[in-house]
């Protein structure tokens, strides 16, 4: 089993970040809904339906990232179960600039030919650029040290121990 050492420490970033406003119109809509399905039966079945959009709210609302020696990961923090794992062999590059969420197709996950986001805000944003030529954009606080570390991580990779 290797065991971190002075020669190989063990280097993780992890953030998390949470927009209010997209789990509170998570939330709420949620509610709301539920309570039109018990009360209102001729409307039960769309207010299910409706169901969806108000767990796409939380699901994106809040995310937690992690950079690794495993790679970079982005999921829900409120559906664990929901995440995109990117190992470091299909990362080519990280970066970090200040980004709109119009630049990357709007909030929330977005997936869009050549680039994919997970957007909550505008602001520092991790920039990946993945072997296969596509980008995955996540804004995230401290993003530079993120980029950083993936950097580092592929340069030891590709080096070798």
């Amino acid at each position: 089993m290797n065991r971190p050492s002075a020669s190989h420490p063990v280097m993780v970033w992890h953030r998390f970040l949470a927009s209010g406003w997209m789990l509170a119109t998570g939330a709420v809509s949620a509610v709301g809904l539920t309570v039109v399905a018990v009360v209102d039966r001729p409307h039960r079945a769309i207010a299910l339906w409706l169901l969806v959009v108000s767990a796409a709210f939380l699901a994106t609302g809040a995310i937690r990232v992690t950079v690794s020696a495993r790679g970079v990961t982005a999921g829900s923090a409120v559906f664990p179960f929901l995440r995109r794992r990117f190992p470091l062999e299909r990362i080519e590059s990280a970066s970090a600039r200040w980004t709109r969420p119009t630049e990357i197709g709007g909030w929330g996950y977005r997936w869009n030919p050549g680039l994919s986001s997970i957007s909550l805000r505008e602001g520092d944003a991790l920039w990946l650029t993945l072997t296969g030529g596509n980008q995955f954009v996540i804004t995230i606080d401290d993003a530079g040290t993120a980029a950083e570390l993936t950097n580092d991580l592929l340069a030891h990779g590709r080096k070798g121990p």
